[in-house]
């Protein structure tokens, strides 16, 4: 991989600085680097372009920042196929899978092609309320049907395949896909699941009874959200990016896309030392 395009998050403290390092680091590599043009401002060497743009003439491209840049690169590029490399200068970040100390020998793993590129399916979430054209939207981790500004606990509908599963009262409904599981899903309760699993996991935000739990289910199933006409305005939202008010009456309908995301793991990378080291986990350390 010898062409790369980079997207920093630009409010980072680390951001001016990694950059200029790959700018030299790319001299030596021999790489020619791309940037979306607030990050090619801080380089003198990095062509600025709009990512849509960038997508076109890479071989791939470097997210730096923290799981929310990784997220805005995956929404930016809009289902091109262009391996992500997340590098992380922010905090806990499961999806950036290099921290800053290891980006010299990524850029020399990308530079002789020595990684490994995993392909993860997104989930799909459209809206249709019956009379406007439906809305859809894309997301890596998660959709959320939520309540907006009141504090109300809201009556949410859920079918899965046709078939009628509840009513939840509830702050709200997360469908995570299992890249997503150690986000917001997490959070709310939600299980662990290993990358490549072929399932969503729907969890409820706050339900208003102890029954409730979350539930693991094909990513083959089609599962539709009902509101009603008069419950208080909700939000729909993909990734905490992108999302549209849910004012009356409307059903989200979330499937697995069409779309995917590959994402580039350096060799030896293992996603159970990640857990270990993001979650603390210590165990008995008996063997």
């Amino acid at each position: 991989m010898k062409t790369i395009g980079i997207c920093a998050n630009m409010t980072k403290p680390l951001a001016v600085a990694t950059v200029q390092h790959i700018e030299k680091a790319a001299e030596r590599l021999g790489l020619h680097i791309f940037g979306d043009p607030a990050t090619a401002a801080c380089a003198t060497s990095v062509k600025g372009m709009p990512l849509s743009d960038i997508s076109q003439c890479v071989d791939a491209v470097l997210a730096l920042g923290g799981d929310g840049t990784l997220l805005s690169v995956v929404h930016g590029l809009a289902g091109a196929p262009v391996p992500i490399l997340g590098v992380n200068l922010g905090g806990l970040g499961f999806l950036t899978s290099v921290a800053f100390d290891e980006l010299d020998r990524a850029l020399e793993c990308l530079a002789q092609g020595d990684i490994q590129i995993t392909e993860h399916p997104l989930v799909q979430a459209t809206v249709e309320n019956g009379s406007d054209s439906p809305h859809t939207f894309h997301a890596l981790n998660e959709v959320v049907v939520a309540r907006g500004t009141t504090s109300r606990v809201v009556p949410l509908d859920v079918r899965i395949d046709g078939d009628w599963l509840t009513t939840y009262s509830c702050d709200g409904i997360i469908v995570s896909t299992p890249l997503g599981s150690t986000g917001y899903s997490l959070s709310a309760g939600g299980p662990i699941l290993t990358p490549t699993t072929s399932a969503f996991i729907i969890t409820m935000i706050c339900p208003h009874t102890l029954g409730s739990r979350p539930m693991v289910i094909s990513d083959c199933c089609t599962v539709r959200i009902s509101t009603t006409a008069d419950q208080c305005e909700l939000i729909l939202s993909a990734d905490g990016q992108i999302g549209q008010s849910l004012a009356g009456e409307h059903e989200v309908v979330v499937t697995r896309s069409n779309r995917t995301a590959r994402l580039i793991r350096l060799p030896n990378h293992s996603y159970f030392a990640v857990l270990r080291q993001k979650l603390h986990w210590r165990g008995t350390n008996i063997k």
